[in-house]
C-alpha cells in the first residue's frame, strides 16, 4: 500500500498551481542563462584539426557543411573501445530526431570520438542511428576541448576537466570493483574507458574563421538527455538502482 499522499482533485490543483509558479521561475532562469551563453566572448580557433567522416576527410570548418554554426557531441569511444559509452549511447538515440530540425536552421550538428572511422560506422549501424559522426582519430581535437586525457595527465592524477583538476584513478580494494565494471561495459578496463569523458562544445563560423562559443561537461548534458527529461516528470521521478539503463539492443538480455 502507498505511502505517499493522497488528496481530492481540488487539493491536487491548488499543489500543482504553487508548482507552477515554481516551474515558471525555472523556466524564466533558463531563458537568462541561455542568453549568458550566448554573451560568452568567442575564442578563436587557429589550429588545424582533420577528421574522418562518412564523405571524407575533413577540417572543423567543413564540419558546419555551409551552415554558421556547428554543435558537437564529444561522444565516449575510444580507439581500444569494444563498443561505445552506455550513457553516450542513451544521450545518442535523441539525436536522430533532432538533426533535421537543426540543419534546417543553420545549425550543424556531429558527434565526435577519437575511435576510428569504422569502428563508428559500425557501431552506429548496430544502434540504428543515421546522424553525422567523425573521428577525430591521430588529432588533438578532443585532448584540446578536455574529454579525452593523456597518459601523463592521468599518472600524475590531475585530470582537466569540467573547468577543474581531478584525480580519476580508482581507489585500491574493493572499491576498484565498481569501477572495472563500469569499464567492462565498453570492453576494456576503468583507465583505458575514463581517458574519455563525455562533454559537448559550440562554435560559430564567421567570415572564414572559426570560434569557440561554449562546452559543458558531466551533469551539463543532462539537459541532452531526452531520458531523463521524462522521467523528471514521471511518478516516480528517476528512482535510480545504479547504473540501470543499457544500450537500445540490451534490454532484451
Amino acid at each position: 500500500m502507498t505511502d505517499h499522499t493522497i488528496g481530492t482533485r481540488e487539493e491536487w490543483l491548488a499543489a500543482r498551481l504553487e508548482l507552477l509558479d515554481a516551474e515558471k521561475e525555472l523556466t524564466h532562469r533558463g531563458d537568462e542563462l541561455a542568453r549568458r551563453r550566448q554573451e560568452l566572448p568567442w575564442v578563436r580557433i587557429d589550429k588545424e584539426y582533420r577528421f574522418e567522416t562518412d564523405e571524407g576527410t575533413a577540417s572543423l570548418a567543413d564540419l558546419f557543411r555551409g551552415r554558421s554554426q556547428l554543435l558537437v557531441y564529444h561522444f565516449m569511444f575510444g580507439p581500444d573501445y569494444e563498443a561505445g559509452c552506455r550513457s553516450c549511447s542513451a544521450i545518442a538515440d535523441g539525436f536522430n530526431g533532432s538533426v533535421v530540425h537543426l540543419e534546417n536552421h543553420d545549425v550543424s550538428f556531429f558527434a565526435v570520438s577519437r575511435a576510428p572511422l569504422p569502428q563508428l560506422q559500425a557501431y552506429k549501424q548496430r544502434m540504428g542511428w543515421t546522424f553525422p559522426w567523425a573521428s577525430s582519430f591521430g588529432s588533438d581535437f578532443n585532448f584540446d576541448f578536455h574529454t579525452s586525457h593523456t597518459e601523463a595527465e592521468w599518472r600524475a592524477g590531475a585530470v582537466d576537466y569540467n573547468y577543474r583538476t581531478i584525480d580519476l584513478r580508482p581507489p585500491e580494494g574493493d572499491g576498484r570493483v565498481w569501477f572495472e565494471e563500469l569499464g567492462a561495459t565498453v570492453g576494456t578496463d576503468w583507465e583505458t574507458y575514463r581517458r574519455e569523458g563525455p562533454g559537448m562544445s559550440a562554435f560559430v563560423l564567421d567570415d572564414g574563421v572559426v570560434y569557440h562559443t561554449y562546452s559543458t561537461y558531466e551533469r551539463g548534458v543532462d539537459a541532452l538527455w531526452g531520458m531523463y527529461q521524462w522521467l523528471d516528470r514521471a511518478p516516480f521521478g528517476r528512482n535510480e538502482p545504479g547504473f540501470w539503463w543499457r544500450r537500445n539492443d540490451e534490454y532484451s538480455q
